[in-house]
């Protein structure tokens, strides 16, 4: 059950940790006004799993959106098991390229969308992305799951449950941001 719900014992529990790190405000968040958000933009480690599924997820749901990794090679394809999940799903992450964070561009209006707490630490730190606004994307599933953790390299039962909640994620996103629908 651990592996299918949570990837491995080390998911659940940065998982459990997540909840009250969101909840007394050391998340490293910092709230979007969303009136002014253009686009959103889903970070993650490697850009080739959580991220470019909700990069894929949210064009194909009309919003404007882009990918970033913390620390991965810019034109890296995704995972070969996130495309196959991918594809169950209905989605099609064959054509997708990673970017690394150097390379991301920020623009006006960007929102960061995080899958996991140390990552809006990291871009709190980073000098040239700390003051956009930065939230967990699993703030947005239902019920709420603030860590969601990697799926490279585990079970192929945990990357569909994984890409699932980011799917239902998106649907939360169009709701919430009308300002990052494209036209």
């Amino acid at each position: 059950m651990i592996r299918s719900r949570f990837g491995t014992f080390r998911g659940l529990v940065r998982l459990a940790l997540s909840y009250p790190q969101l909840m007394l405000g050391r998340s490293a968040s910092r709230a979007p006004d969303p009136a002014q958000v253009r686009r959103l933009v889903f970070v993650c480690q490697g850009n080739i799993c959580r991220s470019a599924f909700a990069d894929v997820a949210g064009r194909r749901a009309g919003l404007n959106t882009a990918s970033f990794g913390l620390s991965t090679t810019t034109g890296r394809a995704a995972h070969e098991p996130a495309i196959m999940a991918a594809r169950a799903l209905g989605h099609d992450l064959s054509d997708h390229k990673a970017i690394d964070m150097q390379d991301y561009a920020p623009q006006d209006g960007d929102l960061l969308l995080a899958m996991e707490v140390r990552q809006l630490h990291r871009l709190a730190a980073d000098a040239r992305l700390a003051g956009l606004p930065r939230v967990l994307l699993g703030r947005w599933t239902r019920p709420i799951v603030p860590h969601l953790h990697d799926p490279y390299g585990l079970d192929d039962r945990y990357m569909a449950t994984c890409l699932r909640r980011i799917e239902r994620a998106i649907d939360g996103l169009v709701s919430a941001f009308p300002g990052a629908r494209l036209s």
